[in-house]
């Protein structure tokens, strides 16, 4: 039997449903047995951190909300059983009764390289920000206020955050993960 070529193609996903429908594929692979065209299943995600009640808890951030990545080789019944894929919409650049467009390599690469990239600085990846962008204060005294970045401290991940109380304006330094941007 001869080599079987996979390509990586984007499937289209409901919004919020992208781990349901992996799930989905998954089991639709294992069931149907079609580990041979069937690869990987890849939802490209980030860990971000926050403080939630004083703790610090992170979070799976997806890169590309609404979007999957397969890597498969679409023969057959192949692209018909992904496309009824319950929360998937079919494939991205396929054009009415045409073949999915497959991803180039630079682009797979680039996707790729980046999940691998924040797996292994794991603690660097905490959300930047920029001087004069509105955050909300999300832990400690100031819980629940508003107020805008005046300095940023990149070393000690610390905001210099102007807040209005009670109108007189109070400057105060918060860490990276007591803030969310608005």
């Amino acid at each position: 039997m001869s080599e079987i070529t996979k390509k990586w193609y984007v499937l289209r996903a409901a919004g919020g449903k992208e781990k349901k429908a992996k799930e989905y594929i998954e089991n639709e692979i294992k069931r149907l047995k079609l580990d041979d065209y069937i690869s990987q299943v890849l939802i490209p995600t980030e860990k971000i951190y926050q403080v939630k009640n004083g703790k610090k808890v992170s979070k799976d951030r997806i890169f590309y909300p609404g979007y999957i990545l397969i890597e498969a080789a679409l023969v057959g019944e192949v692209p018909h059983i992904l496309r009824n894929t319950t929360h998937i919409s079919g494939f991205l650049g396929e054009t009415k009764g045409g073949e999915p467009m497959p991803l180039r390599l630079s682009e797979v690469n680039r996707i790729l390289g980046r999940v691998d990239e924040l797996a292994e600085n794991e603690e660097e990846n905490i959300t930047p920000f920029v001087v004069g962008e509105a955050v909300k204060v999300t832990d400690g005294p100031f819980n629940g206020f508003n107020g805008t970045i005046e300095e940023i401290n990149e070393d000690k991940k610390k905001l210099k955050v102007m807040v209005k109380i009670f109108g007189r304006k109070n400057l105060l330094e918060l860490s990276f993960i007591q803030v969310e941007k608005e």
